[in-house]
């Protein structure tokens, strides 16, 4: 016995379709290839930028997660020590006294010294651009520094930008 004729006629239509599904497919790409205006990213239009623009702006672009303080939850005061024992180092000529070591308490909120943590790049509009090593940051006066000290001033001297923080520290250009 033959096979019915419309059983025949569904597989041709799902054939031709799968063809024509194929077809599109293998072409497609080429199609994007010769059109690429409608298909690509749009440029963008760069205008002159060598300075910011006039307005208020925001304390903080972006801040090193070192600079941002701990909220205090409440659960315990603030230490001036180090809860970790790292080394100890002996007081010569203390120890045959006998009596535990001296040890001579260090403010917390003093940083560490030595040079900045960061660099000045460039001053702008009452803003200015500093770097650490994990980032670049615009700031102005009264924003946090990645010292957690916080900008005091900008200033111009003997032709060169200079920022003072709030610890007194001037770190130039």
């Amino acid at each position: 016995m033959p096979a019915p004729k419309a059983k025949r006629s569904g597989d041709r239509i799902v054939a031709v379709t799968g063809f024509l599904l194929a077809t599109a497919a293998a072409f497609f790409p080429w199609y994007v290839f010769f059109n690429q205006e409608s298909f690509g990213i749009a440029p963008m239009g760069y205008s002159e930028t060598r300075d910011l623009p006039e307005s208020g702006g925001r304390s903080v672009v972006n801040v090193s997660p070192l600079a941002i303080p701990d909220e205090n939850d409440g659960s315990a005061e603030p230490s001036a020590f180090d809860p970790i024992t790292t080394a100890t180092v002996s007081n010569l000529g203390e120890e045959g006294s006998g009596g535990p070591p001296s040890a001579t308490i260090v403010d917390p909120d003093r940083t560490f010294p030595g040079k900045p943590l960061y660099k000045l790049l460039h001053v702008a509009n009452g803003r200015a651009l500093i770097e650490d090593k994990s980032g670049m940051y615009i700031v102005r006066i009264g924003s946090v520094l990645p010292d957690n000290s916080r900008l005091a001033t900008l200033e111009k001297r003997d032709g060169q930008w200079v920022i003072i923080t709030s610890n007194g520290e001037v770190i130039q250009r």
